[in-house]
């Protein structure tokens, strides 16, 4: 169990540390951040929404406030609750929201409803970015109880088949990463999702400055995850792609930390993060996975969601 809260700590505070640096980097080339930075690996803010060093953007904050959300209902993922959290985050004014993310927030306001319709153009990474709660929460409920929250969540904002698949596997590896599993199992769940929907397909020339579509986020995160064997590489190689880098950064952390625990993220990393951020992330990581015991097997024929997952 401590191996267990280790873990989850570690990929809260990669998830925060990987917005974080890649922050810095958003929307630029991969040329320009050479010819900024050489190589980009410190927490030194800046960016295009003028950080200060170690401040985060909507990924981290838009995961906490989810996290919130479910200990404030019980450990339940409700849509409405969820939908009212992600409603008073964005009223505190963030200093970053996605236009996919203020379009659902606000028709939730409009309307009361907390789930937007079915829409292909909603095929953005804005929910895979969040979801790190659903997997701390259910690091050892049944798939299918894991895909449902996914989905609670998720279409508050975001509806898309693509979209679903992206952050359904996600989480299946982040499940696995927490419980101990190796990176050629969580290679295992990327390539299900690739058979699955090809155009996630990874194998190939790396992604440079990944857009916000989710399919270009996860190839570039899968990309670096699996070409490099520690945490710090994986995140320093992502960000340094550019583009929609705070996620790319933060979904790469995510994984990264919960596969690799802890001690494998840079001292000058967490010392760098935000204080309070820091101390968010870690309440809320121990909080969320408090509880089950045995766990139930993830990989293999499990691994695929039922239904029309």
């Amino acid at each position: 169990m401590q191996d267990l809260r280790q873990r989850a700590v570690a990929a809260y505070l990669g998830l925060a540390i990987g917005d974080a640096l890649g922050a810095t980097t958003e929307f630029m080339t991969p040329r320009e951040i050479s010819q900024q930075y050489k190589l980009h690996r410190h927490l030194v803010g800046g960016g295009w929404l003028h950080l200060k060093p170690g401040s985060v953007t909507d990924d981290t904050e838009m995961s906490l406030a989810l996290g919130e959300a479910i200990l404030a209902n019980a450990g339940v993922v409700d849509s409405v609750v969820v939908a009212e959290s992600f409603s008073e985050w964005m009223r505190a004014k963030p200093v970053d929201i996605g236009h996919t993310v203020r379009r659902g927030i606000s028709r939730y306001r409009a309307t009361g409803i907390a789930e937007v319709a079915e829409d292909p153009h909603t095929a953005g990474n804005g929910a895979c970015m969040r979801c790190l709660p659903i997997a701390l929460l259910n690091w050892n409920s049944p798939v299918s109880k894991l895909l449902a929250d996914s989905r609670t969540q998720a279409h508050v904002t975001h509806h898309c088949e693509t979209a679903d698949a992206g952050t359904e596997a996600v989480l299946l590896m982040l499940v696995e990463a927490l419980r101990g599993g190796s990176l050629p199992t969580l290679r295992t769940i990327a390539d299900q999702l690739v058979d699955r929907f090809p155009q996630f397909a990874f194998d190939e020339k790396k992604v440079l400055a990944p857009s916000g579509w989710i399919v270009e986020t996860l190839r570039a995160v899968f990309q670096a995850l699996f070409a490099h064997e520690d945490l710090e590489t994986v995140l320093v190689d992502v960000v340094n792609r550019g583009g929609d880098a705070d996620t790319t950064g933060a979904i790469a952390g995510m994984l990264a930390g919960a596969l690799y625990g802890r001690d494998a993220i840079p001292v000058g990393w967490i010392e760098a993060l935000d204080a309070r951020v820091r101390g968010h992330c870690e309440r809320q990581a121990l909080a969320l996975v408090n509880g089950c015991q045995d766990p139930i097997p993830l990989v293999g024929g499990n691994a695929r969601s039922e239904g029309d997952a």
